[in-house]
C-alpha cells in the first residue's frame, strides 16, 4: 500500500506524467512481441492446404483414355514400379530369329512361350507372341531401356483388349481384323482436337485424326515410330507385331530406363497423359507379371 501510494503520488508529478504513459507503451511492444515470437513461427510450421491435382478437374468426369499425346506435362503417379519384368518361361536362346519362322511371323517362335504363358495371364498366344518379341529386340537394340513385356500387354489390353476392341479380331498373323479406328479427335467429351495429318490414309477420316490399330497410335505419331517386326515390308499399325514394337520404341524414347520407377510412369504418361490411364497400366502389368510367376 506504501508503495502504491508513493507511485501515485509521483504520477501526478510532471515527470511523472511524462513517463508513466511511456513505460506503458513499452510494456504493450514488448507483449506484442512476445506474442509474435509465439505466434507467428507456429503459424508457419501448420500444414497448409496442398494444390488440387490440376490433371482433372474435381468437379469434372475423367475423359475415356485418349491416343498417344507427346511428351507428358503432368505429375507423376505414386506408387512403386510393377513387378513381373521378365517372363517366366525361357525365351529363346542366342539372339532373335533370323528369318520367317512357319506362319511368316518372326515372333512365331515364341509360340511355346506364348500359349504357356498367355494362358496363365489371360491374354491371347497370338497378342504374347508379339508382346515377347517387342521385348527381345528391345533387349538387343536398347538393352538399357530395360523395357518389359508385361508393360506392353498392359497397355494394349488397356488400349484395345489386345486387338479385340469395335468387335474386331486378332488373327493368327498378329493383324485386327476389321480395323479398329477410335473416335475423331475433334475436341469433344474430353478428347483432344486434331486436324487430319494423313489425308484420311490411315485412319479413314480427311477432316480430323483418329487412334488406330490395337495400340491406338495417332497417325502423327506412327509416321514417326512405326516399325516392321514381322519383316513384310509394311509398317503396319493393324499389325500387333509392328504396334507392339513401335510402342516399344516410343517408351524407350529419351533414353529412358524403364527399370527406373519414375523412368516407367513418365514413358506411360507419354504415351496417354491422363493419370487414371497411367495406374490403370500399372496395375494391370503388376497383375500380369504376378500371375506370370504362378
Amino acid at each position: 500500500m506504501t508503495a502504491a501510494r508513493a507511485t501515485r503520488a509521483w504520477a501526478r508529478r510532471p515527470s511523472g506524467r511524462l513517463t508513466l504513459p511511456g513505460v506503458f507503451l513499452l510494456a504493450l511492444v514488448a507483449a506484442t512481441a512476445a506474442a509474435g515470437a509465439l505466434l507467428v513461427p507456429a503459424a508457419i510450421r501448420a500444414p497448409r492446404t496442398v494444390a488440387v491435382d490440376a490433371t482433372v478437374p474435381p468437379t469434372v468426369a475423367v475423359p475415356p483414355p485418349v491416343p498417344p499425346s507427346g511428351v507428358p506435362t503432368g505429375g507423376q503417379p505414386t506408387g512403386p514400379l510393377p513387378t513381373g519384368g521378365l517372363p517366366t518361361g525361357p525365351l529363346p536362346g542366342g539372339g532373335l530369329p533370323t528369318g520367317p519362322a512357319v506362319g511368316g511371323r518372326p515372333s512365331d517362335a515364341l509360340a511355346g512361350w506364348a500359349q504357356q504363358v498367355g494362358a496363365k495371364v489371360g491374354v491371347p498366344p497370338t497378342a504374347m507372341q508379339a508382346y515377347g518379341y517387342a521385348e527381345l529386340v528391345l533387349a538387343q537394340t536398347n538393352r538399357s531401356c530395360a523395357l518389359s513385356w508385361t508393360t506392353l500387354a498392359a497397355i494394349g489390353q488397356v488400349e484395345s483388349g489386345h486387338g479385340a476392341a469395335n468387335g474386331a479380331r486378332l488373327g493368327q498373323d498378329g493383324k485386327a481384323l476389321p480395323q479398329i479406328i477410335g473416335l475423331p479427335l475433334d475436341g469433344r467429351d474430353g478428347r483432344m482436337r486434331i486436324i487430319d495429318t494423313d489425308r484420311g490414309l490411315l485412319d479413314q477420316d480427311t477432316s480430323f485424326d483418329r487412334a488406330i490399330g490395337p495400340m491406338q497410335f495417332i497417325p502423327t505419331t506412327w509416321q514417326e515410330i512405326g516399325a516392321d517386326a514381322d519383316n513384310d515390308g509394311v509398317k503396319d499399325p493393324h499389325d500387333l507385331d509392328d504396334a507392339a514394337l513401335a510402342a516399344g520404341n516410343y517408351l524407350c524414347k529419351n533414353n529412358r530406363n524403364l527399370s527406373i520407377p519414375g523412368d516407367w510412369w513418365n514413358a506411360i504418361l507419354s504415351y496417354n497423359d491422363v493419370r487414371r490411364y497411367a495406374q490403370d497400366v500399372y496395375d494391370t502389368a503388376n497383375r500380369y507379371g504376378r500371375a506370370s510367376r504362378t
